[in-house]
């Protein structure tokens, strides 16, 4: 019902009640943004990541942080869960969590900022001093209306640079960009107006007038990454090439905020894991691994990294329902079909969708591998324990740390992909 109103609704009347509610929300809350420098992360993977060690550098460099992000909340030493089910909070959700950052004696707040909550401007009252670009693959489309509007969303966070510097104890705040380099999508996000563009890279690219931070060589193995920045060394407990390009992006902020490299270097040393990213809940007889992919980029990434010569990966994958981007479906399996000995399709989180039609548009993608369809997640996570053979890896993806499965009419099952891993071992 709540969706057929909308419908109903003109839409600059809906983004009129938007911005109002954002802009009643920082009033309501004193204007938080404006007493904390703030760090906005866009993009379509990765950003809960780089928000995670943006924020542990900052901590290393000895200031007080607050973050928000898909998996968990931060204020200051207050660390917990994000059970929302919410990549950006509500207007006076993200408000009230900007307020207690402040109260706080935080300094910094890093803000998870995703293109549904631009479109819902929940990004309006929010004085943004830095924006991060970290890479840009198809997603939301439908919700947007195709990949150019999905693109411009996320520009509107860069918009935000051209707000009037804020002063914070005296000092004039600078409004700064950060961007990947290696993404196709860079010269879109490079031609919004910052004082200061810095840019991030793997390769060889080289941009006029912006401060350019380059990795080199970057070594994966089965215990994390290892790459360099000029002549520090760095060394991640997380797997991937593509985390140490997230970890390249939390680096290019922190050097923008004068911390030295070794500072920098210390602060991701520390960092163990990350909730839900390439966690593994098991690593004997054979390996289980949960990660929150949601996309086929992400999907074949995680698969990559996974993946080796001699060894067998099981996966267990599903969609999302509720009519969102219905057109990755197959994509996703045919990824599976790519990289997987053993394929177990399952349910994810179907809101008003069949579960099972979602299973048969994964499975359409199919065409050469062995596949089982199981409605029930936790019996699909049992039978590929199951499967399961010593050396083999598993790869339970879809859902990473969240901690419910969206059914009908707005239910939350509870839930949690590492928990019900874990019983079954």
């Amino acid at each position: 019902m709540k969706g057929f109103i909308k419908k109903l609704i003109p839409k600059f009347l809906l983004r009129f009640y938007h911005r109002t509610l954002a802009h009643l929300a920082a009033w309501r809350y004193g204007y938080p943004s404006r007493k904390i420098i703030v760090i906005g992360v866009t993009g379509t993977g990765g950003k809960s990541t780089v928000i995670n060690l943006i924020g542990r550098i900052l901590e290393e460099a000895g200031y007080k942080v607050g973050w928000t992000t898909t998996f968990n909340f931060k204020v200051a030493q207050r660390e917990w869960m994000n059970k929302t089910k919410m990549t950006m909070l509500g207007r006076f959700g993200l408000q009230k969590l900007l307020k207690q950052m402040v109260l706080a004696g935080c300094e910094y707040a890093l803000i998870e900022t995703s293109s549904e909550g631009i479109l819902q401007s929940r990004h309006e009252g929010i004085d943004y001093d830095i924006a991060v670009f970290n890479n840009l693959s198809p997603e939301h489309l439908e919700r947007h209306g195709g990949f150019e509007n999905y693109r411009a969303a996320k520009g509107k966070l860069f918009l935000k640079l051209k707000d009037k510097n804020k002063i914070i104890d005296g000092q004039k705040i600078r409004k700064i960009s950060v961007v990947n380099l290696d993404d196709d999508n860079a010269d879109y996000f490079l031609k919004f107006s910052a004082d200061e563009k810095w840019g991030f890279t793997a390769s060889n690219a080289e941009k006029q007038s912006i401060k350019i931070i380059k990795s080199e060589n970057i070594k994966i193995n089965n215990n994390g990454t290892e790459f360099s920045v000029k002549e520090q060394s760095f060394s991640l407990n997380l797997l991937g090439k593509f985390n140490a390009a997230n970890a390249l992006a939390a680096v290019t902020v922190a050097l923008s905020q004068d911390v030295d490299l070794d500072v920098c270097a210390k602060g991701l040393a520390k960092v163990k894991n990350m909730a839900g990213r390439m966690e593994a809940v098991a690593k004997s007889p054979f390996k289980v691994v949960v990660d929150y992919a949601h996309t086929p980029d992400e999907l074949e990434k995680v698969y990559q990294t996974l993946k080796t010569e001699n060894q067998r990966l099981i996966c267990v994958l599903g969609a999302a329902g509720g009519g969102r981007d219905k057109w990755k479906r197959p994509e996703f399996g045919k990824i599976a079909d790519q990289y997987g000995s053993e394929i177990i399709i399952t349910n994810e989180d179907p809101y008003d969708e069949d579960p099972q039609k979602i299973i048969d548009a994964v499975a359409s993608g199919i065409k050469n591998n062995h596949y089982e369809k199981i409605l029930d997640r936790g019996e699909a996570i049992k039978r590929a324990v199951e499967l399961a053979q010593p050396g083999d890896t598993i790869i339970i993806s879809g859902k990473g740390c969240e901690q419910c499965i969206m059914g009908p009419s707005g239910q939350k099952i509870p839930w949690d992909d590492r928990e019900i891993a874990k019983k079954f071992l």
